[in-house]
């Protein structure tokens, strides 16, 4: 055995490379290990309890790492040509309208620089700013600036096509990412990664895959379950939302009463939330009154890009209870300033409790500085208290982290008792695939490993409800208005209680069924 001081080492000493690596190794080891002590010796009953829950992740995470999807070669080419036929195509239209229409050369829609010249010199458009990375209000042609020019008349032709090859060029990227030999897309997650407790993700350790939580839903198509396995997708629904109602009914039955702390949980346990949130939103959507046609109608209904009025709502009804501003809103979901802030005002007085909680937040800010959820994880919040962005995040910070919480609990669980095989965690629902004669069984059995049960205050029983879907691909079926079919056959479909499709090779479908 060789023994090193290293307290006596030298940077001038000269070790071979063998030695160095041996010395590098220990040192990473050791250090670690003294560390710890030193840490764990300083943890009390709560972040202990953090700790704890996050060595307990690691099994879970280590499978969907070196698991991954199966990909579709067939599936991704064929997709990754229209992608590059589509981006050829609008690429040229936007050349035309730059040498023909404006007189100048073709356009680098990918340099800010030039975008820069053409909008604010050429155009003379009013130059739209935003806080760069050094802290500095600079000129900008970020989405959201090219979106405001849109409005320009001169400029419109341009911006769409700018927004176009922008989503078409995120496509392509994700299409090209490194699969490994093995024909698998994989990604490492971060326990450790955010301040809610929930995970992030990012390429593997051997530089191939990417991001697999922020996948474009229809690119999804192209990850398919392992022969003789099927998908199962479960989702935790209306997560934030139910959290939110029930951290309000926990801080105000006692003091306030049922009718003001459990108002807005009820609405989330008695039905469809974001419908009702949408009614709050637009009055004249043509409503019906009868919940399944209105929940159909607005969530077939598009507002914005590809978001229904349903989806939109959604955004509305978070927003608002995570302190936004009208202002800020409508930069994000395009709705007029006015209609936020009207549908604000009728959300507040519906829910008298979520004003109630803001407050509470901000008082705990001031007074303590940290917050503690429902489940004992504590965030401390460093920023000035009377600042909105300390608040903003403080607000966030109990429903997100309750939620990732959840759906963890449920990854580990699911886990421990190997009947399944973990792939993917996307913040509130987890893939997973499993032997498909088995789905009867399955399903609804890991459905209840994903209940997460709590028992609030006035001895109130709580737990987000779980959707499922079932597939052989990653990306949901595709229906009409009238519930039809109408593409992606063998992709995920809410779960009945039995499937009785059959698995379709995507060699025997001709491109025009893929895209």
């Amino acid at each position: 055995m060789i023994k090193f001081q290293t307290g006596d080492m030298k940077p001038e000493d000269r070790l071979s490379p063998n030695i160095k690596h041996w010395v590098y190794n220990g040192l990473d080891a050791c250090v670690t290990l003294e560390i710890v002590h030193v840490l764990l010796e300083q943890l009390d009953d709560v972040s202990r309890h953090t700790y704890e829950f996050s060595k307990e992740l690691q099994g879970p995470i280590l499978e969907m790492s070196m698991r991954g999807f199966k990909v579709d070669e067939v599936k991704r080419n064929a997709v990754l040509r229209e992608t590059r036929s589509d981006m050829k195509f609008i690429g040229e239209q936007l050349d035309e309208i730059m040498t023909q229409g404006i007189g100048l050369p073709a356009l680098n829609w990918r340099s800010p620089a030039q975008l820069k010249h053409l909008f604010y010199s050429v155009l003379g458009l009013p130059v739209i700013k935003k806080r760069n990375n050094n802290g500095i209000m600079a000129a900008t042609t970020g989405r959201d600036a090219v979106e405001q020019m849109e409005s320009y008349f001169i400029a419109e032709p341009i911006c769409i096509r700018l927004l176009l090859l922008r989503d078409l060029d995120k496509r392509r990227q994700f299409l090209e990412t490194g699969i490994d030999p093995d024909g698998r897309i994989r990604c490492n997650f971060g326990i450790a990664g955010t301040n809610t407790g929930r995970l992030s993700s990012s390429m593997s350790d051997m530089g191939t895959g990417t991001n697999l939580q922020n996948v474009d839903r229809k690119l999804r198509i192209v990850c398919i379950a392992d022969p003789g396995m099927k998908f199962a997708n479960l989702d935790l629904e209306q997560a934030d939302a139910r959290n939110v109602g029930a951290i309000c009914w926990n801080n105000f039955v006692e003091s306030h009463g049922e009718n003001y702390a459990g108002v807005y949980l009820d609405a989330c346990e008695s039905g469809d939330l974001h419908t009702a949130v949408c009614k709050l939103a637009w009055l004249d959507l043509g409503w019906s009154g009868e919940a399944k046609a209105d929940k159909k109608l607005c969530d077939s209904l598009i507002a914005y890009r590809n978001d229904s009025y349903r989806q939109l709502a959604k955004k509305l009804g978070h927003g608002t209870n995570y302190y936004g501003t009208p202002r800020t809103m409508a930069k994000h979901t395009k709705v007029a300033v006015k209609t936020i802030d009207e549908f604000q005002s009728r959300y507040f007085r519906g829910f008298p409790c979520i004003t109630g909680w803001h407050k509470w937040v901000a008082g705990k800010l001031k007074s303590e500085g940290q917050l503690t959820t429902l489940f004992g994880r504590r965030r401390m919040f460093f920023g000035r208290h009377n600042e909105d962005t300390t608040l903003r995040a403080a607000i966030a910070y109990s429903p997100q982290s309750m939620t990732g919480e959840e759906i963890n609990t449920g990854i580990i669980r699911l886990f421990r008792a190997e009947k399944v095989e973990l792939i993917v965690q996307v913040h509130d629902n987890v893939v997973f695939q499993f032997p498909e004669e088995r789905e009867e069984e399955i399903i609804p059995w890991a459905t209840e490993q994903l209940k997460v049960h709590l028992k609030l205050a006035r001895g109130r029983e709580f737990y987000v409800p779980v959707d499922a879907k079932t597939g052989w691909n990653w990306a949901d079926v595709e229906y009409d208005t009238q519930g039809n079919v109408i593409g992606n056959e063998s992709g995920l479909q809410k779960w009945k209680g039995q499937d009785k499709r059959k698995r379709r090779d995507s060699k025997k479908l001709s491109l025009s069924k893929l895209l």
